[in-house]
């Protein structure tokens, strides 16, 4: 199969890249003598300059941007990517293809599954001691948002670009050009470079972005809130990438093809330090921990390297941080899985004003935490307390605030361990509230056909856990 591949051309972009905000970091910034210790850094990829261009009036000729456009979805005889739920993922031909472009792993690196194939992960079969190179990704085999700018932006982008802008959209500017290229590329079917790659993704996904619109009906209110909000930035790629001039009739027209490619850059996708979006072949790989056994960095070529953050024994699997522990509902919202590792769940309070003052004592979303072992975080009884004395105590309010403001942790303790009574009461109640609320999500889901609606049981399962740790927390506070 590897032999039958195209020869992996790749363009040389000549246009200067662009800077653009940046959100979640991949690197550490720990890791500067990485590229010293790792793997050598060389490359299997041939780099061949197309024959026509395609340049803008806006980019000057020292920065023409070279594109190789074609079509062939529409093109009879040229396979495409199988997108449907239900096909099998390449993950050999993908090995294999990788170690030919460049990529080097350690000898104790391995692909698993536990499911048949739907969620295939990194692991190592050997001992890993601390500091080990696991990981070695050339640049040119990195897909990244600032080299899909520097190809596609131009002035025949205005329209896309001004409808991603209305739709209020425009901060999601670069997963927007990755999405784009990411498209132009599967157009090509094999002849893509990136075509075992590609083949080697999954198909199925339960994330927000996935679920029917009954779904939404059965998910809490934070986790509908994210949910809605995901299914909102997909659609408004997905509308405003159809006025690229680049995409075939065709494409723009297959809403399956247009969510496979957002689903792989907002699932697959991390920033780098630079603030450039990157997806980075089988450095993808790795799945999320509360624990994390590697951490990335990129050198000053932009080459991929990972290694070992802790001595890492056989057999255990090598995960990376998608984000913050303490908030699985947005792991779930984005990437479609329960983080059963996260030691807490956000608590559900959700005052009707937050003023400056709450936001002082901490109400945040990583902050106000009920932990899985029954404890509540200090920001939660700060708040309970603030919002009880704002409607019967004002005087004590102030107090509240002076003693946190001048770090007088004694008479905050005071304070609450004066008003507890009244305190403990407005939290159980809100444990009540929120479970019955739960409770009756529960049941409707229950009631729904799964074949209609396969992400149902994660959605469950998920509300379940959100629940446990309520119960839990109820149990601590009733003694």
């Amino acid at each position: 199969y590897l032999s039958a591949l195209p020869l992996l051309q790749f363009i040389v972009c000549l246009a200067t890249t662009i800077n653009m905000p940046s959100r979640r970091i991949l690197s550490s910034g720990r890791l500067a003598a990485c590229a010293a210790v790792s793997f050598q850094a060389v490359s299997g990829f041939q780099i061949v300059l197309p024959s026509q261009e395609r340049t803008s009036s806006s980019i000057s000729s020292a920065t023409s941007t070279c594109l190789h456009i074609s079509s062939p979805l529409s093109a009879p005889g040229i396979p495409a990517v199988d997108i449907s739920e239900t096909a099998p993922r390449d993950i050999p031909s993908m090995l294999g293809w990788a170690e030919a472009c460049g990529v080097q792993k350690s000898d104790g690196f391995d692909l698993t599954s536990d499911d048949g194939g739907f969620d295939v992960y990194a692991r190592t079969v050997e001992d890993l001691p601390a500091g080990s190179p696991v990981v070695f990704v050339p640049e040119q085999m990195i897909l990244s948002s600032n080299k899909a700018a520097a190809e596609l932006r131009t002035d025949d982008m205005e329209d896309a670009e001004k409808l991603l802008k209305s739709l209020n959209a425009d901060e999601d500017i670069r997963q927007f050009y990755l999405m784009l290229k990411v498209l132009l590329e599967l157009e090509k079917g094999q002849e893509s470079p990136w075509f075992p790659w590609f083949n080697s993704l999954p198909r199925y996904y339960s994330n927000s972005a996935s679920m029917t619109p009954f779904c939404y009906n059965c998910l809490q209110s934070l986790m509908r809130k994210l949910a809605m909000e995901e299914r909102a930035t997909m659609n408004h790629l997905t509308t405003s990438v159809k006025k690229s001039p680049y995409l075939s009739v065709e494409t723009k027209g297959n809403v399956e093809l247009l969510v496979f490619a957002y689903q792989i850059v907002y699932t697959r996708a991390f920033d780098a330090v630079d603030g450039d979006l990157r997806l980075v072949p089988m450095g993808d790989y790795f799945n999320h921990g509360t624990q994390t056994e590697v951490e990335m960095v990129y050198d000053e070529d932009g080459n991929f390297f990972c290694q070992t953050s802790y001595d890492v024994p056989a057999g255990t699997p090598l995960r990376m941080s998608y984000g913050d522990p303490t908030n699985p509902s947005y792991l779930f919202a984005r990437y479609g899985f329960l983080d059963e590792s996260s030691p807490a769940v956000f608590c559900k309070l959700f005052p009707p004003h937050i003023n400056k003052d709450m936001l002082e004592l901490g109400y945040a979303q990583n902050r106000m935490l009920f932990g899985k072992d029954g404890s509540i975080s200090e920001e939660v009884w700060d708040i309970l307390l603030y919002r009880y004395l704002s409607s019967t105590k004002v005087g004590d309010r102030r107090k509240l605030m002076k003693a946190h403001r001048d770090g007088d942790y004694e008479t905050k303790l005071a304070l609450q361990e004066q008003y507890y009574e009244k305190t403990s009461v407005l939290l159980l109640d809100h444990i009540d509230t929120f479970c019955s609320q739960l409770d009756r999500l529960t049941e409707k889901g229950q009631e729904r056909d799964f074949n209609e609606h396969p992400r149902l049981p994660l959605i469950l399962k998920h509300n379940e856990i959100v629940r446990q740790t309520f119960m839990t927390v109820r149990q601590q506070l009733a003694g």
